[in-house]
């Protein structure tokens, strides 16, 4: 498949469509919201249909500081608001014996989370993620701090297919955006048609630059994508099922809400964004 065309859907998720995570009973809204700068914007997600948060156990720790807070300001709620989300935490140490301290730490320190869904490897590479893999197979069977399910967050592509088609995890994560397109050739082709882990997307709005910038180098005549565009291009492949989003405030839901109910971009558009993202501004 060339880096210049993927096939598209004919429809885009919609916030409250699940996927369940293999055969755990865990099932997931197509978008996962990570980082965020505002205490609301959880509560904001869930009221759009959005059960699927994603905490870092260890690194990234002071970036997750706002979601942290969003998190409990939506468990406050009460009302069994716990039993209807999905919280997945990634840990990133390769050692397996440090894989499993740091979740156990996580659910310590967010008052009323109590447990996690989803326990996933971070930066996970071919060559390590041999002696992990084990571990969090045993936190799966063993329910590590509630844990029904397994993932990873890959960043050696060439190590998804294999994970998704031995059913080694739950759900997949993998960057896909106009300035990587390794996807196309390394992981879209490869996964096994119908049921499969779900694969996730992250990183989807690199290559995204403010219109100002493009204005400054008297690029104004064209057509100027959202970050919510990105998006649309990250869920335009049919392989790619849900994405996990950094979403600053409660406003940018609803951005993301109508961006998924414009659809689909066409080849076209995809090309557009992929040469807009290699454009020299200066």
């Amino acid at each position: 498949m060339s880096a210049a065309a993927v096939p598209a859907k004919t429809r885009l998720p919609d916030p409250r469509d699940r996927l369940p995570l293999s055969s755990s009973g865990v099932e997931v809204s197509p978008i996962c919201i990570g980082l965020t700068d505002h205490p609301d914007t959880y509560c904001e997600a869930f009221d759009a249909g959005i059960n699927f948060f994603f905490l870092t156990c260890d690194m990234h720790w002071p970036l997750y500081e706002g979601a942290r807070q969003a998190l409990v300001r939506l468990l406050a709620r009460g009302g069994g608001v716990r039993d209807e989300i999905v919280v997945a935490a990634t840990c990133y140490p390769t050692q397996p014996e440090f894989c499993t301290m740091p979740f156990v730490e996580l659910v310590d320190a967010i008052p009323g989370l109590g447990r996690i869904d989803v326990a996933v490897a971070g930066g996970v590479y071919a060559r390590d993620w041999v002696d992990r893999r084990a571990v969090y197979a045993e936190h799966r069977e063993n329910h590590l701090e509630g844990a029904r399910a397994i993932g990873a967050s890959f960043h050696e592509r060439t190590a998804v297919a294999p994970a998704v088609d031995a059913r080694e995890v739950d759900i997949a994560y993998v960057r896909y955006n106009p300035l990587h397109l390794g996807a196309r050739r390394e992981i879209f082709p490869q996964l096994p048609p119908g049921d499969r882990a779900p694969l996730f997307n992250f990183k989807s709005t690199m290559g995204w630059r403010p219109a100002e910038a493009y204005e400054a180098a008297g690029h104004d005549d064209l057509w100027l994508p959202s970050i919510a565009d990105h998006y649309r291009f990250a869920l335009t492949p049919p392989a790619m099922d849900g994405l996990l989003c950094m979403l600053g405030e409660p406003s940018h839901v609803g951005d993301l809400v109508d961006a998924l109910a414009a659809g689909p971009l066409d080849e076209e558009d995809q090309n557009h964004l992929i040469a807009l993202s290699r454009l020299e501004l200066d």
